[in-house]
């Protein structure tokens, strides 16, 4: 498969869009290179969601402000040790494969998750319930440093090159699919027991979920074959043998801009998918039941968007849709949060979906773009590095700043210019950084 060099920089990119298409790949590829998506997403999902009800459970009764900022701080603890993951998963996806990876981490993540729902509360051990919950948070992150940059690498480098941005787009949107049956399976809970007993153990359940998940996951990537790119670079004798020294000498700028882009990913994802259903339930006064049925409903429809602009960058480009997804994220932030304002609950769950919209525009390019900026030998370290470091800078710490933010201010609109403020530094990451790597206007050559 030819290699592909930028113009402007010097760094060696990724294979050229040029040239015969591969062979679609299977719907196992497509399961196998999302599922570990889908079973992070649905414990981060199910971990925002029930946000509330962890508070109550794991620490102290008093101040439900400072339980709840409590419970996001450990919520971002899981982000904090993202990093020290990628570091370890992303070099070794390069020198052993894709596929090895990402089995390791779906099991690790689904052990961590059923864990969370097995753990004493305070009432029980006391202190000790939110010890246990940071640890294991921790083992959480640690095995999250992995899972995308190895999965998006599985999915482009398995996808014909006129349709990597649909295909890589499956994990994200997988991802979404998770967070709609996390909200969905925290609302039937809810509405089946009531307020009271979700709160007392029901919210165990959907923890205790994510075994089977795992195991599953974890049966179809042991079946899976390597991605042909990495095969073809075995046979060749191309793997690289210190990938992370080869990555900091050869790719330093596009690891810096791939941060700059992420910064919306982080921030708008964590808090749509993390922060809004606490934030209708206590600052907006929705019922619980409310609150999820929102989450569902946006969650649903920006699932379903994201495939489409996957496809549509595949078209018209790249650019367009991460320009596009910033700017609309600026300009839609401020009146979507207004809007649920006025406690009426239709109008929360327009607001929410018409949130979803850029950050559906967004996702449908950003796994592609990720995987475009290098090539295959140090891809998938060269991806989780930045990747990760500013999904913990960013994402990790959203839904803690904007509960603080509420808090600090006493604005309950507080949260949109966070909001703003991310999708600011993507679009000036974007317009400075990112070259158009598909569409009739990509600017690339092929060096053979």
């Amino acid at each position: 498969m030819p290699e592909q060099t930028t113009q402007h920089t010097p760094s060696p990119a990724p294979e050229a869009d040029a040239g015969p298409v591969t062979a679609t790949p299977s719907r196992r590829v497509l399961i196998a290179g999302s599922i570990g998506n889908f079973v992070e997403w649905f414990d981060i999902g199910i971990y925002g969601t029930l946000s509330s009800v962890i508070a109550g459970n794991f620490f102290a009764q008093g101040d439900r402000t400072a339980a709840l900022l409590s419970t996001f701080a450990i919520f971002a603890v899981g982000f904090a040790i993202r990093p020290v993951g990628a570091l370890y998963f992303g070099p070794l996806a390069d020198r052993v494969g894709r596929n090895r990876v990402l089995a390791i981490t779906v099991l690790i993540t689904s052990a961590a998750t059923f864990a969370i729902g097995v753990l004493p509360t305070y009432a029980t051990v006391g202190t000790l319930a939110p010890l246990l919950l940071v640890l294991a948070r921790l083992v959480q992150g640690f095995a999250a440093g992995g899972e995308t940059s190895s999965a998006v690498s599985l999915l482009f480098e398995y996808a014909p090159r006129n349709r990597r941005g649909y295909y890589t787009s499956y994990g994200a949107a997988l991802g979404f699919v998770a967070f709609v049956c996390g909200a969905g399976v925290a609302l039937v809970l809810s509405l089946s027991f009531g307020d009271d007993q979700m709160s007392a153990y029901a919210w165990r359940i959907p923890f205790l979920l994510a075994l089977p998940l795992g195991v599953a996951g974890l049966y179809l990537r042991l079946k899976l074959d390597d991605t042909p790119e990495f095969v073809r670079m075995e046979e060749a004798g191309e793997v690289a043998t210190a990938p992370m020294k080869e990555t900091f000498r050869t790719s330093g700028r596009p690891m810096l801009v791939l941060a700059g882009v992420i910064v919306l990913k982080g921030v708008a994802h964590w808090i749509l998918q993390t922060f809004m259903v606490s934030y209708l339930t206590d600052t907006m006064h929705f019922s619980q039941a409310q609150s999820f049925a929102a989450s569902t409903v946006c969650m649903g429809a920006v699932a379903l968007l994201i495939p489409c602009a996957g496809l549509l960058s595949d078209k018209v480009g790249r650019r367009p849709l991460l320009i596009g997804g910033s700017v609309g994220l600026i300009v839609l932030a401020w009146p979507c949060l207004l809007l649920m304002s006025f406690e009426n609950a239709p109008l929360a769950v327009a607001a929410m979906v018409l949130l979803g919209l850029p950050i559906a525009a967004y996702d449908g390019a950003a796994n592609a773009s990720m995987a475009e900026l290098f090539p295959a030998r140090i891809r998938t370290g060269a991806i989780a590095i930045p990747y990760n470091i500013s999904v913990s800078l960013f994402g990790g710490t959203a839904p803690y700043i904007a509960t603080w933010l509420v808090s600090s201010t006493g604005y309950d609109l507080a949260p949109s210019y966070y909001l703003m403020f991310a999708g600011l530094i993507t679009l000036v990451a974007v317009v400075l950084g990112v070259r158009e790597t598909a569409g009739p206007r990509a600017e690339k050559t092929v060096t053979g």
